[in-house]
């Protein structure tokens, strides 16, 4: 680092588990850009005052995670359609003096989802397991994506049922549909469903189960999973087993992590670098979904 040397970084609480550094340090040095990508510890109370501080030093950016992906909206000068819309923030730019925040999950997802095999969600129907942020960035960029019909399943009835009267609000013309959480429901939402989506914690911890029933996935099933560590979840064992496709939380990681690289730096970002960054890393612990 020097004197010119462009700032960017992550904040959150905590903050050492986050596996950004290492990626996005490893894009730009492969690029050649003098850039330093710093993680920040960040406590609630804390955040204003941490964002002025950035603003102030002349960051170029940053990145935000739990549990600050909604609260840092009141402190942007503009916010993009789609992170309006999913109601959560995971990048900001900060452009002459102004921070614009944006969510990339969503856009991530449908990156690595075509990454994967050329997979596009576009007359797809899609069953989501979870209610959370990521499972509303996934729902939100499938809907506007030409998702023909999302169906959401959450333990939390209320939950989802606010997240699809928030989709209904959306310009795309995407059935949405709430699910019981009940061995019945995700029978029958799995039979109408190509494209299967764990946005839950379920599959995080040792000896976690699959959160499908044991007969609902076919081979006619694209089943992903957004944790990332464990690469290899109960639930993706299961689909292999039934003949399905079967895809972890990597790749959204690494893209969602590049079209950050590009809001910031305005260059196309190195996927392949960012991807080895992360597979010659630890492999220890839980990697949540859509976690950053």
């Amino acid at each position: 680092m020097g004197g010119r040397t462009k700032l960017v970084g992550i904040i959150g609480f905590p903050i050492g588990h986050s596996l950004s550094p290492r990626m996005q340090n490893a894009a730009f040095q492969s690029m050649g850009l003098d850039y330093s990508y710093i993680p920040l510890e960040v406590e609630s109370r804390r955040l204003f005052s941490a964002v002025t501080a950035l603003r102030l030093l002349k960051f170029r950016g940053f990145n935000v995670t739990i549990p600050h992906k909604r609260r840092i909206m009141a402190a942007l000068d503009d916010v993009a359609s789609e992170a309006r819309l999913i109601g959560a923030v995971n990048t900001v730019e900060i452009h002459h003096g102004r921070l614009i925040g944006y969510n990339t999950d969503g856009r991530g997802f449908l990156r690595a989802l075509y990454d994967a095999g050329g997979t596009s969600v576009r007359g797809k129907r899609l069953m989501i397991l979870g209610a959370g942020g990521a499972a509303r960035a996934v729902a939100f960029q499938s809907a506007l994506g030409g998702a023909a019909s999302v169906l959401i399943a959450n333990r939390s009835a209320a939950r989802a049922a606010e997240l699809v009267r928030d989709l209904a609000l959306t310009p795309a013309r995407c059935s949405t549909t709430a699910l019981r959480w009940s061995k019945a429901s995700l029978k029958s939402g799995a039979r109408e469903a190509d494209i299967i989506v764990n946005a839950t914690s379920v599959g995080m911890k040792p000896g976690d189960r699959s959160p499908l029933p044991s007969d609902v996935v076919t081979p006619q099933h694209l089943v992903c999973d957004l944790i990332y560590r464990p690469a290899d979840t109960a639930l993706l064992k299961q689909a292999r087993r039934a003949g399905a496709t079967a895809m972890n939380g990597i790749g959204m990681l690494v893209h969602q992590g590049a079209l950050a690289f590009e809001i910031w730096t305005g260059q196309r970002a190195p996927v392949s670098v960012m991807r080895e960054a992360l597979q010659r890393g630890p492999t220890g612990g839980g990697g949540a979904p859509g976690g950053i």
